[in-house]
């Protein structure tokens, strides 16, 4: 059927039919059939929010610390390992090319980048910020609670009360 051109490949064991219209998402798609134990996080999930400017040349990708490392050829995995109330909080499922794919929820994700900042940037993290302030209804409450959760409220305090 491949050969044939009734299927297309998407990724190894991956494959879907050859006359749908393109996927929006395909690394997304890819890595959550392949890794459903995994979520979106860190730059690919504000680049799917659309609260950053970067543009993510892996897919950012958090684990449940003790899981089985990931074998994926394709695309490019770049793995976090989260524990306890930091890998479950905050977690939404998206329906992205009709794949359920889940992705930290976008205050989450400003807490895992300022958690991060040392790996990321904190210009990342200060650009989801901003971004997540102009494109987002604002919702402080929410933000801190993630902010307790990743343990980063006295880090993010400041940068939210110049915001504001």
């Amino acid at each position: 059927m491949r050969d044939a051109g009734i299927l297309e490949r998407l990724n190894r064991g991956l494959y879907r039919l050859a006359d749908l219209p393109p996927l929006g998402n395909p690394d997304l798609v890819s890595v959550s059939m392949k890794i459903p134990g995994g979520v979106i996080c860190l730059i690919s999930a504000p680049a799917f929010h659309e609260i950053t400017t970067q543009i993510p040349h892996e897919v950012y990708l958090a684990l449940k610390r003790g899981a089985e490392p990931p074998r994926l050829d394709h695309p490019p995995l770049r793995i976090f390992w989260f524990t306890g109330g930091a890998f479950t909080e905050g977690m939404e499922i998206h329906d992205v090319d009709h794949v359920s794919v889940r992705i930290y929820s976008p205050e989450k994700t400003i807490a895992d980048c300022f958690k991060y900042r040392n790996k990321l940037g904190l210009d990342v993290a200060i650009e989801a910020l901003k971004l997540y302030r102009d494109r987002k209804r604002l919702k402080v409450a929410e933000l801190m609670k993630f902010a307790g959760v990743c343990r980063v409220e006295k880090v993010i305090r400041p940068y939210l009360e110049s915001l504001l």
